[in-house]
């Protein structure tokens, strides 16, 4: 099926949908993060790991946490610039 080349409008929708669908991404990585804290909360509140544990865990959670939000942001800017290349 031919297809007409992409406007320079229709373009720039296609950017605001992927910077959108990017924002989801990073909001669910977020919710993702706050989840694993408040059981890692959980879990020294009962005793069942120490407050040491907790913390390193916690890092480990954030770390994991920029690194996929880094990783989302790159895949963004890599789509925009594909999708604004004629």
């Amino acid at each position: 099926v031919p297809m007409p080349a992409l406007t320079e409008e229709r373009r720039k929708e296609l950017v605001k949908l992927v910077k959108s669908e990017g924002e989801d991404a990073k909001i669910a990585i977020r919710n993702l993060r706050r989840d694993a804290n408040e059981g890692l909360k959980k879990l020294s509140k009962y005793k069942l790991i120490s407050e040491d544990d907790e913390r390193k865990s916690q890092d480990v959670v954030q770390k994991s946490t920029d690194k996929f939000v880094a990783e989302v942001d790159k895949l963004v800017q890599d789509k925009e610039k594909e999708i604004m290349t004629v």
